[in-house]
C-alpha cells in the first residue's frame, strides 16, 4: 500500500438534505450529498493538500458508487474501500433549519460498512500512513467495526505513529450509555490528541469543567486534549500549557460538521508544525467555515480560502 499522510476509516452514507425547512415527512424534494464524520475529515484534509486514505465498505449500489466517486473527486485514496454485493450502503435524511440543529434520520442498520472487520483490511493500509484519525462512531456501528478500530489503534501505536481521536458520541447507536463510555474512553486513552466536545466530555469523564475533562485524558497518557466549546471556541491543554482560543463569528447555516471541521484544522495545523495554540485557532476557523454551508463538508476550505478567511477575521 502506498504511503500517505493521514488514514481514517468509518461508515459513509448518502445524505438527502431537505430543500426547504419543515418536518421531514412533509418534504417533497431533497438534495443528495455525502455524509460521514471520517469522510468529512478526509475531504477537509485533502483540500488542504494532505494525502488522505479512507477505508470502508460500501454496497454494490448507486449510493456506494456515489460515495467512491465523490471522494475520488476530492483526491482521497479509496483503494482500500471494499464493495460488498450482499449488503446495501446506508443513507440518511436531514432537515433544513433556520435556527438550531437539523433533524437527522438514519437508515444504516445492516449496511455494508457495518460488516467491516480486521480481516478486510491490509495492515499496511494503516501503517503506511504517518497519522491515524479515528472517531468513536465505528465502535458503535458493529462489533466487527469495533474490532477493526482497536486493531487500527494497536497497529499505529506499534508503528509509533501519531493518533487523533474525536469521540463523536452517537448514543442511539449504543446498547447503553455505560457501554458507550467504557469503549470510547478505552480508545481515547490510546490516542495522542483527544477531541471531545464540552457536553461529550462531561458524559465521558463526569467532569463539567474543560480543565478537568482535559486532565482526565492527560492522566491516561494523552499529549493534547482540546475541548470544543461551540461558538465560544475551544479549550486546550497539554502537560505544559493550556488556554482558551476564541471562536470566529459567522452566519450559521447548518451546525452539522462543525466538529469535523475543527478536527481538520487541528490535525492539519499540528502536522504542519504549528504551535498548539495556532493549530487550535485553525481548528476554530475551519469549524466556523463548516457551518456556513448546508452540507456536512461543503464549507470545508482549500488552503487559499482558509488563509483568506483568517486574514479577513484578523482585520475585523
Amino acid at each position: 500500500m502506498k504511503a500517505c499522510d493521514v488514514v481514517t476509516f468509518g461508515e459513509a452514507m448518502a445524505m438527502f438534505i431537505a430543500d426547504r425547512p419543515g418536518e421531514l415527512h412533509h418534504i417533497e424534494q431533497f438534495t443528495k450529498a455525502l455524509a460521514g464524520a471520517e469522510t468529512n475529515v478526509s475531504t477537509g484534509l485533502a483540500r488542504l493538500g494532505f494525502n488522505m486514505r479512507w477505508i470502508s465498505k460500501v454496497g454494490d449500489d448507486s449510493f456506494g458508487k456515489f460515495i467512491i466517486e465523490a471522494l475520488r473527486k476530492e483526491n482521497v485514496d479509496v483503494e482500500a474501500v471494499l464493495t460488498d454485493k450482499r449488503y446495501p450502503t446506508g443513507f440518511q435524511l436531514k432537515s433544513k433549519v433556520v435556527n438550531g440543529d437539523p433533524q437527522v434520520q438514519y437508515f444504516r442498520k445492516g449496511s455494508a460498512a457495518s460488516t467491516i472487520c480486521p480481516a478486510d483490511v491490509d495492515p499496511t493500509a494503516f501503517t503506511s500512513a504517518k497519522h491515524l484519525h479515528l472517531t468513536g462512531i465505528p465502535a458503535a456501528v458493529s462489533a466487527s467495526a469495533r474490532e477493526l478500530a482497536y486493531e487500527a489503534l494497536r497497529l499505529m501505536r506499534v508503528a509509533n505513529r501519531t493518533i487523533s481521536f474525536d469521540v463523536n458520541l452517537r448514543p442511539k447507536l449504543w446498547s447503553s450509555q455505560a457501554e458507550m463510555v467504557e469503549v470510547v474512553n478505552s480508545m481515547a486513552c490510546q490516542a495522542d490528541w483527544v477531541l471531545p466536545g464540552e457536553g461529550e466530555g462531561k458524559i465521558l469523564t463526569g467532569y463539567s469543567e474543560p480543565r478537568d475533562i482535559a486532565a482526565y485524558y492527560l492522566e491516561q497518557g494523552a499529549k493534547l486534549v482540546t475541548v470544543k466549546l461551540g461558538p465560544e471556541g475551544a479549550y486546550y491543554r497539554t502537560p505544559t500549557e493550556e488556554g482558551v482560543v476564541e471562536g470566529f463569528c459567522v452566519q450559521v447555516v447548518d451546525t452539522v460538521g462543525a466538529g469535523d471541521g475543527f478536527a481538520v484544522g487541528l490535525i492539519s495545523g499540528l502536522l504542519d508544525g504549528l504551535p498548539v495554540k495556532e493549530a487550535v485557532r485553525r481548528g476554530n476557523a475551519i469549524g466556523a467555515l463548516a457551518v456556513t454551508a448546508a452540507g456536512d463538508a461543503e464549507g470545508l476550505p482549500t488552503r487559499a480560502q482558509l488563509e483568506a478567511f483568517m486574514i479577513a477575521s484578523c482585520i475585523h
